[in-house]
């Protein structure tokens, strides 16, 4: 036996206690740095296979680590399990249909991530003690992705140091071995107090901390044309200082998300916004509290990983499909917007169930991840998996419907096998992660990693209001 069909067999043999917890992790749709009973499940299993596992790394209530093994070398298997704010939806079905009105739902199918490599950390952890292969695998148990940076915080309490790979995946709407560039990003609160009055018979006795928000908004407008194309610069008022039109508003808020292709350009941006923020305190005459959140690096594609894992994805093979499972997908597809169907009609696909050739030339996708951080410190592959119907946008309820489906298992289990082999050769062949290392060292250049976020910001649980 092989130590594909190895793999596969200890993962199959386990793969209905896998679907149980990733079902479990989905109903509990908790959102970042509040993943309490998501962690704890994943942390007990872990425990039954044999891991010791740390809880609260870098004291973060839902960050771990489970390791197996010792010495090196050390492979680290990257598992999120965060929901997404507004997602609530009914799982099965091809109707927008919440669970809980304004509720929470994993939206972008990390119920599924986590799990997935949670069995390929179980798999490499039994063939390593069948076969007597010596080295460490580590599980990390990474919360808050959506918007909470909690890879970030890990990085930054030296949790990767003693890496010497690392390996993830995403769930998708296609196959492939992942190769392309991400933006660092950034996210800040901008809390204006002022003064509040009548604001028909004194007026001038307020000081409008809603005026405040809406200036800071028109100078960031106009510095978008500034700043370089590929950057971005979101925000959202979080609080409009209340309903009544007649009252000067004597608090405002508004968060920023600003994103770029290199960590340094967020940082200069970012102080550019700093600045506009002030202005717009001083012109209003209110005051300005600015709360650091959150931020990831841009990511570091691993062209030597990549081919290890395009070249185990291959060997497995992508998942095939039943008739129920298509007509699922189409099912799916048919709730898409006008516009969205003519975009996907184009490739003819339902499901995708054949593997992309792996591309030697990164992408670049203007979205950004906190595995990010990860990439700057240690050498980072990672696949796309298929999981659910061809198009389905993340952050949609049509993503949050499929996440208990079989077509989401399959995937689930198959991510499970390509990390796990991936790793396997890696641990039997040494000089790919030498090699990994030397291409790694070349692209930085000599650059050093620096997280972004500053050393008095900590994690912050539930919505940022």
């Amino acid at each position: 036996m092989n130590y594909h069909e190895a793999i596969s067999k200890i993962i199959e043999d386990k793969k209905q206690k896998f679907i149980e917890i990733s079902d479990k992790i989905w109903e509990f749709a908790e959102t970042r740095y509040e993943e309490f009973h998501s962690a704890e499940l994943l942390c007990r299993k872990l425990e039954e296979e044999g891991f010791q596992v740390q809880r609260k790394v870098g004291d973060i209530q839902t960050a771990f680590i489970g390791s197996y093994g010792s010495g090196s070398p050390v492979i680290a298997i990257l598992g999120e399990y965060d929901a997404l704010f507004g997602l609530s939806q009914k799982s099965g079905i091809t109707i927008k249909e919440e669970i809980v009105p304004g509720g929470k739902g994993h939206g972008c199918g990390h119920n599924l991530l986590g799990v997935g490599s949670l069995a390929a950390a179980i798999a490499i952890r039994h063939y390593m003690e069948e076969n007597g292969l010596e080295g460490t695998v580590k599980y990390y148990g990474c919360p808050a992705e959506e918007g909470g940076g909690g890879k970030a915080f890990m990085a930054r309490a030296g949790a990767f140091q003693d890496v010497d790979v690392a390996f993830t995946w995403h769930p998708w709407d296609e196959n492939l071995a992942y190769n392309a560039t991400m933006l660092a990003t950034c996210q800040v609160s901008f809390k204006f107090k002022g003064k509040s009055s009548h604001a028909s018979f004194d007026p001038h006795l307020g000081r409008s901390a809603l005026d405040a928000v809406e200036l800071m908004n028109i100078g960031a407008n106009f510095l978008r044309e500034h700043i370089i194309p590929d950057a971005r610069l979101h925000y959202a008022i979080t609080n409009a200082g209340g309903i009544a039109p007649n009252v000067v508003q004597a608090e405002a808020e508004v968060l920023y998300k600003l994103r770029a292709p290199k960590m340094h350009q967020v940082k200069d941006i970012l102080e550019r916004v700093y600045k506009i923020a002030e202005g717009a305190a001083l012109m209003t005459e209110t005051e300005v509290e600015i709360q650091f959140d959150a931020a990831s690096a841009d990511l570091v594609p691993n062209i030597t990983l990549g081919r290890v894992m395009d070249n185990q994805f291959t060997k497995i093979g992508a998942a095939s499909y039943t008739k129920d499972e298509f007509d699922f997908a189409a099912a799916i597809q048919a709730t898409f917007s006008e516009e969205h169907k003519k975009v996907i009609q184009k490739s003819n696909k339902v499901l995708s169930d054949t593997v992309k050739s792996y591309n030697e030339k990164p992408d670049f996708i203007a979205a950004s991840t906190d595995v990010g951080d990860v990439s700057w410190l240690v050498p980072t592959g990672q696949v796309y998996v298929n999981t659910f119907a061809y198009g389905t946008l993340p952050h949609s309820w049509q993503l949050v419907t499929q996440g208990k489906s079989s077509i989401a298992h399959k995937g689930m289990l198959l991510a499970g096998k390509v990390i796990a082999s991936s790793a396997i050769e890696v641990m039997q062949n040494p000089e790919f992660i030498q090699k990994a290392w030397e291409e790694h060292k070349e692209k930085l250049k000599g650059e050093v990693y620096k997280s972004l976020i500053p050393i008095e910001t900590k994690p912050v649980a539930g919505a940022l209001t």
